[in-house]
Parts: C-alpha cells; sequence; structure tokens
C-alpha cells in the first residue's frame, strides 16, 4: 500500500482518433445571445410562475452586463416595494407586477414584444 503513495497515475480515457471519429468544430450559430445591447435594443417578454402558492412575475431576456441589470432590478425593487433577483438575463419579481413593470421599464429606455 505504501508504495504506491505519492505516485501519480497517467490514465487516458476516451476513444481513439483513428477508430473513425471526428472532432467536429464548428462555430455556434447564435452569436446574439453573448452580445451587450442598449435599453432601446432588448425586446422584453413576461413571464408568470408559481412558486410556492406566490405568483411571481419574470422578465427578459436583459442582454446588457450583470453590474447594470443588477442596478437596474435594485432601482425597480425600490420603486416597486418588493422582492426580486437576476437570475440568467431574467429579473425576477415577488408578485404579479406586469403593468408596473413595463410602464417602469419603459421609461428606463427598454422596448417590449408586441403580444405583452
Amino acid at each position: 500500500m505504501g508504495a504506491n503513495r505519492g505516485k501519480k497515475l497517467d490514465l487516458f480515457i476516451g476513444a481513439d482518433i483513428q477508430d473513425g471519429w471526428v472532432e467536429v468544430q464548428s462555430e455556434r450559430k447564435s452569436t446574439v445571445s453573448d452580445a451587450i445591447l442598449e435599453p432601446s435594443k432588448h425586446f422584453l417578454l413576461f413571464k408568470k410562475e408559481k412558486r410556492r402558492g406566490k405568483t411571481v412575475t419574470l422578465v427578459g431576456e436583459f442582454k446588457t452586463p450583470t453590474n447594470d441589470a443588477l442596478a437596474t432590478l435594485k432601482n425597480l425593487k425600490i420603486k416597486l416595494g418588493c422582492g426580486g433577483a437576476y437570475k440568467e438575463g431574467w429579473m425576477e419579481f415577488q408578485g404579479e407586477l406586469k403593468e408596473k413593470i413595463k410602464e417602469l421599464l419603459l421609461q428606463e429606455g427598454f422596448r417590449f414584444k408586441n403580444q405583452n
């Protein structure tokens, strides 16, 4: 047992390239998702979810730097008097606040898709 202590194991796991496997390298087709957009270029959507019996209003998807999105979220939470979070480009607000949120974001220069 003591003889193996401290020795590194050199293991190779995977397919051998000569077995007919080819590594495909292609560019990602959707580069828009990584782009940072100014507020007037956004087309935001609303979603409504129930979590633990309570309504949560989601709005997004934001394509701004995280710091800017968090600052916007903080201002909205203060103006609305509710809790919220920012996760993966979506802002979450506690309660059904679609109309109030939409009004405040329009003032900030954001735009919405027509069905909202």
